[in-house]
């Protein structure tokens, strides 16, 4: 069996793609870990979308895309990444769905309706989070403006999603 631990992060540091090490303080190693958060709180929500396949499989791709993203907060500056973001076709995902569903707008207080409802709005203010650590880190480490625009747009899709759950 593999050993999972490689004691490399004992002292304090860990490693982006092509083993450059960083503290684990930096900025790009917050903003992931809050990216992995979400994908966690967005995993839970998929779990309980059973009966909702359209918005099943379009959280799935969300999560797939915050993979991909990880990996380019990851990547040090100059270096190349080869995997491609698709941020730009996912916000267009995301605004159709939006557009689909039923929403007034309103301020609703998170927990006082479904279960399931209240899990989104967990994950739309994760999402929140991720975007104000996004935007902080692109203050140093520039990043790309539909990567950016996506997060936003996600937090108004779960907001919507919870919406229509409640």
């Amino acid at each position: 069996m593999k050993q999972i631990y490689t004691k490399t992060g004992d002292m304090g540091t860990t490693s982006l793609r092509d083993g450059v090490r960083v503290a684990k303080t930096d900025p790009r190693i917050e903003a992931n870990g809050q990216i992995d958060h979400l994908n966690a709180c967005l995993g839970i929500v998929r779990s309980m979308l059973t009966d909702d396949k359209a918005n099943h499989e379009l959280i799935y791709r969300v999560q797939q895309e915050l993979m991909t993203v990880m990996s380019h907060i990851a990547t040090p500056d100059g270096s190349a990444n080869p995997r491609r973001l698709h941020c730009a076709e996912l916000t267009r995902q995301l605004e159709q769905s939006i557009d689909q569903m039923p929403h007034d707008g309103g301020f609703v207080v998170p927990g006082g309706g479904s279960r399931l409802a209240a899990f989104i709005h967990l994950a739309r203010t994760q999402t929140r989070t991720v975007e104000r650590r996004l935007w902080s880190l692109h203050q140093s480490h520039p990043l790309e403006g539909d990567l950016l625009v996506m997060f936003n747009r996600l937090s108004d899709y779960l907001f919507t999603l919870a919406n229509s759950k409640e």
